[in-house]
C-alpha cells in the first residue's frame, strides 16, 4: 500500500482526468502545495529579554504560506521567552482570522487589498492607495496601543501597511521571505527592515541590501517535525481499511492499492467531491489541520509549488511531484519548483503538460523505483534547515536586546 498526499490543485474543466481513481492503485498524499548553537551564546541571546515582557507584532495573512511561518516563529519565541506578548495583524476575511486564534494567539484586523495585475490599472492608482493609507493609519493606532519592541512581517499584501507603519514609527522591523525570490511587498519593506530572513542562498540576490539578509530556511511548524509512525498516521485517515485488513508494516509494504489523501482547498472542494464522493481509497478535505499526520502517512507528495509546501516537503524528507501554478504572480511557483528539482531531485510537471496519463505514469514510475525515492528523501532532508524557527527567534531576541528591552 502506497500513500499519496495531494494538495490544492485548482479546479479546471479537465479536473476529472487529472488523477484517475483506479481500484488498483497505491496510496498517494496530495498537498495544495549543523544548526546547533553553542549553549553559552544561546543563553546570552535570550536571558536579557526574559527579564522583561517582550512585545511582538506579526503582520501576516492572505495564505497559509504567510501565516504559518509567523506562527512557527511565535512558537519558538514563546519557547525561548515564555513572558513574550504577541499580537497578530491581518484581515478580517482572510484565513488568518481563524487560523491565528486556532493557534492560540490574539488577532486584530486591518483593511488591506492586493496589488492587482496588470500593474498599471485604475485599481492600483486610485483604490489601492486609499486602502493602504487607511490601513497604515489603523496600524499606527495598533502600534501606539500595543507598543511592540519589534514587528515581524512574513510577506504578502496583508503585511505591508503594518510593517510600513512600524518603519515610519521607528519600531524595529524584521521580514521573512519564504520564496526563492522576493515578493513585491517584502522587496519594498526590505529598504526599511533591520533584518531580512530568507529561505535559500539564492534568495539573497532578490534584495538590494544583501548585508541585511540571513539564510535560515523556512520556519516549519513543530508538529511536522514530530516522529509519527506511518502505520499510526495511515490508520488516522483510513480506519475502516485498517480495521478490515489489519494493516501492519507488512501489509503496508505488500499491498498494491493506491490510497489518496487530497487537500483540495476550499474553492475546489465541491467540484472534487462530486467526482470522488465516498471512494473508499480517497480522503477528500478542503483543509488539513492534521498536516503532520498526512506527511507521515505519505510515500509520495503531489503538490503545487508554494513556498511553505516546498519547505515542508524538504523538512519531512518526502519525494514529490510538483505542478507549479501558472496563476501565481511573478512566477514564484515555477522558480520554487526549479529550485526543488535542483535541491531534492523533485519531479516537475508543467500545467500545460498535465493529463491523467502523464501524471499516472510519473506517480507509478516513482513509486516503483525505491532507490530513487530513497535518494530523493535523503537529498530533501539534507537541504532542509529543521531549526529555522529557533534560529530566527534567537536572532530576533538578539536584535531587540541590543536596544529595546532593558536588562
Amino acid at each position: 500500500m502506497a500513500t499519496i498526499f495531494h494538495s490544492s490543485l485548482p479546479p479546471s474543466p479537465h479536473a476529472q482526468s487529472r488523477l484517475p481513481l483506479s481500484r488498483n492503485a497505491r496510496i498517494i498524499n496530495c498537498v495544495s502545495l549543523d544548526q546547533t548553537r553553542n549553549a553559552s551564546s544561546s543563553t546570552a541571546a535570550t536571558s536579557s529579554a526574559a527579564n522583561d515582557s517582550l512585545r511582538v507584532i506579526f503582520a501576516a495573512g492572505g495564505t497559509g504560506g504567510h501565516i504559518y511561518p509567523a506562527v512557527a516563529i511565535a512558537d519558538a519565541l514563546k519557547s525561548l521567552n515564555p513572558k513574550t506578548q504577541f499580537l497578530f495583524v491581518g484581515t478580517a476575511k482572510g484565513m488568518e482570522a481563524k487560523a491565528v486564534p486556532f493557534s492560540g494567539y490574539p488577532f486584530v484586523a486591518v483593511p488591506a487589498a492586493p496589488l492587482t495585475r496588470p500593474l498599471f490599472s485604475l485599481n492600483n492608482f486610485l483604490i489601492l492607495p486609499y486602502i493602504i493609507t487607511k490601513s497604515t493609519f489603523k496600524s499606527f493606532k495598533i502600534l501606539r496601543e500595543f507598543d511592540p519592541h519589534v514587528v515581524i512581517g512574513t510577506g504578502g499584501f496583508v503585511s505591508f501597511p503594518t510593517c510600513l507603519a512600524a518603519a515610519l514609527k521607528g519600531v524595529k522591523l524584521v521580514i521573512q521571505e519564504q520564496n526563492s525570490v522576493s515578493g513585491i511587498a517584502n522587496l519594498v519593506l526590505s529598504l526599511f527592515a533591520d533584518k531580512i530572513f530568507v529561505a535559500y542562498d539564492s534568495t539573497i540576490e532578490s534584495f538590494p541590501q544583501r548585508s541585511k539578509c540571513v539564510v535560515c530556511g523556512n520556519p516549519v511548524r513543530l508538529s511536522l517535525m514530530e516522529q509519527v509512525s506511518k502505520t499510526v498516521a495511515r490508520q488516522k485517515f483510513f480506519p475502516n481499511v485498517a480495521a478490515k485488513e489489519g494493516l501492519g508494516e507488512a501489509m503496508l509494504n505488500e499491498c498494491e492499492d493506491l490510497f489518496i489523501i487530497w487537500q483540495t482547498g476550499v474553492e475546489a472542494f465541491s467540484e472534487m467531491e462530486s467526482l470522488a464522493r465516498n471512494h473508499p481509497r480517497v480522503v477528500l478535505t478542503p483543509f488539513l489541520h492534521a498536516l503532520d499526520l498526512a506527511y507521515a502517512a505519505a510515500d509520495l507528495v503531489v503538490s503545487r509549488a508554494g513556498a511553505m509546501t516546498c519547505y515542508e516537503i524538504l523538512a519531512t524528507g518526502k519525494p514529490c511531484i510538483l505542478i507549479p501554478s501558472p496563476y501565481v504572480a511573478e512566477g514564484h511557483q515555477l522558480k520554487n519548483a526549479s529550485l526543488m528539482a535542483d535541491l531534492a531531485g523533485s519531479r516537475v510537471i508543467m500545467e500545460n503538460e498535465l493529463d491523467s496519463t502523464i501524471l499516472r505514469t510519473a506517480i507509478q514510475e516513482m513509486l516503483d523505483n525505491k532507490s530513487l525515492m530513497a535518494e530523493m528523501s535523503k537529498r530533501a532532508l539534507r537541504a532542509a534547515k529543521p531549526n529555522s524557527s529557533a534560529e530566527i527567534a534567537q536572532q530576533i531576541l538578539s536584535l531587540v536586546n541590543n536596544r529595546e528591552v532593558e536588562l
